[in-house]
């Protein structure tokens, strides 16, 4: 999926890019970083608190929680873009989300990669299609989004 240009990211250097942080920063680790394509990897904590009340007794991570996985993946994506740098002050936000599609479980501790690709560009905007994958290569989850460059308010 990623071109041959591909590069990886550490945490830190994901923190520099996107303003999420614990517990709601869900990219552990860029596995391959290209100009269009990104892949990340999240290892959902066995302890994560949402899991105390979402089915409790049978716990599964939450759809949306998938869902802002892969859109903090694009985000990364789209602040590490050397072909369309974005200012400084930008951050990138989610200002429409669509056609989510939920295919498997995510259970406490599993390993599940996002692929996303920018598909179309417009000003400021990212039109992105991403999946989610368990550590097994199995679909997870697929869906569209739009992400946009704003300026951070103080």
């Amino acid at each position: 999926m990623v071109d041959s240009r591909a590069t990886t990211l550490e945490r830190s250097e994901i923190e520099e890019r996107i303003p999420h942080r614990p517990p709601f920063l869900f990219v552990d680790r860029v596995v391959e970083l290209g100009e269009e394509t990104i892949v990340t990897e999240w290892r959902v904590p066995p302890d994560a608190a949402f899991f105390e009340g979402h089915y409790p007794g049978n716990p599964i991570t939450p759809g949306v929680l998938l869902c802002e996985f892969a859109v903090q993946s694009a985000a990364v994506l789209v602040k590490s873009a050397a072909t369309d740098p974005s200012p400084d002050d930008a951050v990138p936000v989610l200002t429409r989300i669509g056609d989510a599609r939920f295919r498997r479980m995510v259970r406490p501790g599993d390993t599940v990669r996002a692929e996303a690709r920018i598909v179309e560009r417009e000003g400021g905007a990212r039109r992105v299609r991403a999946r989610v994958l368990s550590a097994e290569g199995e679909a997870v989850a697929r869906l569209e989004f739009t992400v946009l460059l704003a300026r951070e308010e103080p």
